[in-house]
């Protein structure tokens, strides 16, 4: 994913005209003030970045069919055809796609921003939730129309008491954790220890193991087990059965993964795969 910055560096003001248009290559790892602020209908490839950047209206962001991966400096989202995010005014982010991605954003009003959290959230979405998005969005209906007001409305309502999702991956800036991180994102089944990490990227076994712990708060398994659970929400939303799942991220057997992923997402993951696959229809 882009390198993210904060918004005090380097900034250029651009007006994008469309979510899939990618930046120039001189600016590419610069936080970019986006002034553009209407709704956007985009479809977008597998694997497409979408670079750091940030802008002065909220965002509301859904995928009708795929998983869109937004990154800020606070951590990592993932958010299949059942969720959405909601990424407030001001917070520089990063994007990525998984699978062949139906992007919908939708710019959030400065009144309805304040009603909704500070940070980076992710929200479960109900169908008339994502009916109300749907129509706003794909029809790019003003906010300021009667139609546009009252869809507002509803995906307001919807927003308000639609549970979150807590599944944010914390990201390191410490160079050393980094690295060790990043290995992992590349390859979120490895089997290596800790110490293997630390002798493959520099560190000692000590040493992360404390970073980890004063600047993620958790340990080292407790951050892989939540990326592999992060990766299992993608493969999931795309019909990957349970078992092959489980395979392909790592774990020693279902059960293990069955644990680990209810732990966390309060389902079960046969359950969530049959919600998303009813979300993607």
């Amino acid at each position: 994913m882009a390198q993210l910055l904060d918004s005090e560096s380097s900034i250029l003001v651009i007006r994008p005209c469309e979510l899939g248009c990618l930046l120039m290559t001189e600016v590419a790892q610069q936080a970019v003030f986006w002034t553009d602020d209407s709704s956007v209908c985009e479809h977008i490839g597998h694997g497409e970045d979408i670079a750091a950047h940030f802008h002065d209206y909220g965002q509301l962001r859904y995928a009708a069919s795929g998983a869109l991966v937004t990154t800020t400096k606070a951590g990592t989202w993932v958010a299949p055809a059942s969720r959405i995010t909601w990424v407030p005014p001001f917070h520089v982010h990063s994007s990525r796609s998984h699978g062949e991605t139906d992007a919908r954003v939708l710019p959030v009003p400065a009144e309805l921003s304040e009603e909704l959290p500070s940070e980076p959230s992710i929200f479960v979405a109900s169908a008339l939730l994502r009916e109300a998005f749907m129509a706003m969005s794909s029809e790019q209906e003003p906010a300021a129309s009667e139609r546009g007001g009252l869809l507002l409305a509803v995906i307001r309502a919807e927003l308000i008491r639609a549970p979150q999702e807590p599944l944010r991956l914390p990201e390191p800036s410490d160079p050393r954790l980094k690295a060790v991180t990043d290995l992992l994102h590349a390859d979120p089944a490895i089997s290596a220890t800790l110490a293997e990490l630390g002798h493959r990227t520099g560190s000692s076994e000590r040493t992360l193991s404390r970073l980890f712990g004063s600047e993620l708060s958790m340990s080292f398994h407790q951050w892989r087990t939540l990326l592999r659970v992060q990766r299992a929400l993608l493969e999931l939303c795309e019909g990957t059965s349970v078992t092959e799942t489980a395979i392909r991220l790592g774990w020693a057997n279902p059960g293990s993964f069955i644990s680990a992923f209810t732990d966390l997402v309060g389902q079960t993951p046969g359950r969530y795969r049959s919600t998303a696959g009813t979300a993607r229809r």
